[in-house]
């Protein structure tokens, strides 16, 4: 079945690097309105969006705090695969599906990128960072409201290197019940 949407699911895959242009007002507002359209849970609208160039000093702190908790001494290896955008999602918490949430919005965020003809990342990997304990002080400087908490990030920009989208197969990972 030829359909543009998915068309853009197929051809998404994760971008680990970009070039070093930034997205237009234009851009980052697009992806923050796929965000916002994102459906929650119970139409809780949990979820809160901190927006980042990631040259910003809060951006470049935690990725100095990410590389000396895993022993990276390059400063250029960055978290965030040097994209210029960082989009980081958080939740009200004890909101029962908030990391559901988060999920639809993020996978929201990247398929909205693809459609833009841009590349994304999907990560997790600074969640200790981000709900430890320093999560007052990065809440703070990243804008996010006292009772919300770091579930998701997506890192986006212009692809300097494209990568094939993963095969898949349905055999052991699809049941059908009729």
């Amino acid at each position: 079945m030829k359909n543009q949407v998915l068309e853009t699911i197929q051809q998404r895959s994760s971008t680990r690097a970009y070039t070093k242009e930034e997205l237009t007002n234009e851009q980052v507002q697009a992806l923050v309105n796929a965000a916002l359209q994102a459906p929650t849970a119970r139409n809780n609208q949990e979820l809160f969006f901190s927006v980042a160039n990631t040259n910003s000093d809060v951006i470049q702190e935690m990725n100095a705090e990410m590389n000396a908790a895993r022993g990276v001494e390059d400063p250029e290896k960055t978290f965030f695969y040097n994209a210029p955008l960082l989009i980081l999602i958080s939740a009200r918490e004890n909101v029962t599906f908030e990391g559901v949430d988060a999920g639809i919005a993020v996978q929201s965020i990247a398929l909205a990128a693809q459609s833009m003809g841009l590349g994304s990342v999907i990560i997790g990997c600074v969640k200790p960072l981000l709900k430890g304990e320093r999560k007052a002080y990065y809440n703070d400087k990243l804008g996010v409201p006292e009772e919300y908490s770091f579930e998701i990030a997506i890192a986006i920009g212009h692809i300097e290197s494209t990568k094939v989208p993963h095969e898949y197969t349905e055999q052991g990972f699809v049941s059908y019940i009729k």
